[in-house]
């Protein structure tokens, strides 16, 4: 492995290298280490209090998940992973890492050894899950003033968008020379990205990945939003992977495609002679029965929440049908081959390796404990609005109660997540909206 790092780095006239994992959040977190500190070191040390950061920099009591004196973990870079930095002045390359403790076991709070843990719970049964996300963000004007709403940005017509334009290949047009550098950008990072299409929102776009192994696709989300807001930066603009960046727009998920194979490479959810099989509908089960308590990581932010509403193309429901966009669990139509779930709960605000654990241990639990899906829903699902968590303290509320997920995930990862999420909530909480102001101030 060594050597093939050396030469990667040779060949490609490397000055720096990237060194990151990503925290709970899902926020780049490392070292940039010149070239030859890094291939004489081998890996690198950070503070396992690290992976503990609330998205605005804040740590809970770090006492019961890392103990008393804040010790460091070592972080093994994967080779799987290296990759150049298209963006950067210089030549520089990015490698992601894995956390261990100083024993050589995973650091369990560490969001891909969260990812790791569930697949191989699949593996030790023979199982490969097959996942596909897509990924849906807003292009936005550049604003230094948090408390102004987000605008659409200002397109090759020197126009902003006034409308919601599904599907319009004009709209796309309109921002080329930022998607022919992101495309590129893309190409050379090896993000597999497949197919671009405008969204509903003003601004909004889609992003599809090809279909892989879920800790490979972990890795190019994680990757990728960066990909994007670099890419957007250089064109004067902002992205954004808010779940609701503006009020009267629709939200921007992350709907994951996933199937499982078996040894042999056959799609466990279709019998021999082409149909559903039983572990399809335990699956489809298994997501109906946990995506509720799942949730917390599906939805991680107090902002997630306001994406999940009636009426927004946005589920609020565990309900499932067959090619049915209204249900939280869809099946789209597909050849036997190529039959997959589809969970359309997760935000794009997320942690892409949570995310997808969460979905995966949902539908692990189905298949383990033979649990049986309720009738397909044939109409709308919109009028059910009661299944999934309101706001994010109802979140970390329903995932502490879930024994069996906490099992899965592992117990003192989940606790320490919710850990998080109660602070940032907090901090939420001692904001005095502009609403608030408004409607209260001289009025009660």
């Amino acid at each position: 492995m060594e050597q093939v790092m050396m030469d990667f780095l040779r060949e490609r006239n490397i000055h720096e290298v990237e060194c990151v994992i990503a925290d709970m959040t899902g926020i780049a977190r490392g070292k940039i280490l010149p070239k030859d500190l890094f291939l004489s070191e081998g890996e690198m040390r950070l503070p396992k209090s690290v992976l503990l950061n609330t998205v605005n920099g804040e740590q809970p009591n770090n006492l019961p998940y890392v103990g008393a004196t804040d010790p460091d973990m070592i972080c093994k870079p994967d080779l799987a992973t290296l990759r150049q930095v298209p963006w950067a002045a210089e030549n520089v390359a990015l490698v992601i890492h894995d956390c261990q403790n100083f024993d050589g076991s995973p650091v369990g709070l560490s969001p891909r050894a969260v990812l790791r843990r569930v697949l191989a719970l699949y593996a030790a049964r023979g199982w490969q899950p097959v996942v596909a996300p897509e990924m849906e963000f807003y292009l936005v004007a550049r604003s230094s003033n948090p408390h102004e709403p987000l605008a659409p940005p200002l397109g090759r017509s020197g126009k902003p968008e006034s409308g919601r334009q599904s599907y319009s290949i004009d709209a796309v047009n309109d921002f080329d020379p930022f998607f022919l550098e992101l495309s590129t950008f893309c190409k050379q990072h090896d993000l597999g990205v497949e197919t671009l299409i405008h969204e509903a929102g003003a601004g909004q776009m889609e992003i599809n990945f090809t279909h892989g192994e879920a800790l490979e696709l972990a890795d190019r989300v994680f990757l990728f939003k960066r990909a994007v807001r670099e890419t957007a930066l250089r064109h004067g603009i902002f992205a954004t992977f808010m779940a609701k960046p503006m009020e009267t727009e629709p939200g921007s998920a992350m709907h994951i495609h996933q199937s499982v194979l078996d040894k042999d490479g056959n799609n466990i959810f279709t019998t021999e002679t082409g149909e559903a099989s039983p572990l399809f509908f335990n699956y489809i089960a298994g997501l109906e029965r946990y995506t509720s308590a799942a949730t917390l990581l599906l939805a991680p932010h107090v902002n997630s929440y306001r994406r999940l509403s009636r009426f927004m193309s946005a589920p609020t429901n565990v309900h499932w049908g067959y090619d049915n966009r209204t249900c939280g669990i869809r099946v789209p139509n597909s050849n036997p081959r190529n039959r997959r779930v589809e969970n359309r709960v997760p935000g794009v605000d997320v942690n892409p390796y949570l995310a997808m654990a969460a979905t995966l241990a949902c539908g692990y639990l189905g298949m383990l404990e033979g649990l049986q899906p309720s009738d397909p829903t044939y109409g709308s699902a919109e009028h059910v609005h009661d299944q999934l968590p309101r706001n994010l303290e109802d979140a970390i509320m329903r995932l502490r109660e879930c024994k069996p997920l906490s099992e899965i995930l592992g117990e003192l990862f989940v606790q320490a997540f919710c850990e998080v999420k109660e602070l940032e909530f907090a901090t939420y909480s001692r904001v005095i909206s502009s609403w608030e102001r408004e409607h209260l101030m001289l009025l009660v």
